[in-house]
């Protein structure tokens, strides 16, 4: 099993700031974290819009951003304290949404499918 708990969500003005954690745990997640064989993937859902995937990390090693959100969000993970991050600066208004944390397990080096969840936390930024 593994468990993600995400914090650090709230409202903003157009131009600030958020730092987004997750918090992991759990047998699987131990099991994989010992190997560095799994990923940690930020997604969001806005209001009205689809999932969709904002950065993630694999292996603890290669980090990823979608276009939208390349220059001003980044992704770490504190592998000490089995956390998440996603500092997000510059915020828009089209930013706003529930962000949610995910694990997936590593396979020829790509992420297989996020099967475990955060319960989110919401963004919201006004403009």
């Amino acid at each position: 099993q593994v468990q993600l708990v995400e914090s650090g969500g709230g409202s903003v003005q157009a131009g600030g700031s958020l730092k987004l954690s997750c918090s992991a745990s759990g047998y699987t997640y131990s099991r994989y974290r010992l190997y560095n064989t799994y990923c940690l993937g930020w997604f969001r859902q806005g209001p009205g819009k689809e999932r969709e995937g904002v950065a993630s990390v694999v292996n603890l090693g290669s980090t990823s951003h979608r276009d939208s959100v390349d220059g001003r969000f980044t992704i770490s993970q504190d592998n000490a304290k089995n956390t998440l991050y996603l500092q997000m600066n510059s915020l828009k208004p089209e930013d706003t949404a529930v962000y949610y944390c995910a694990f997936a397990t590593v396979a020829g080096g790509r992420c297989t499918e996020y099967t475990y969840w955060g319960q989110g936390t919401q963004v919201t930024v006004a403009s």
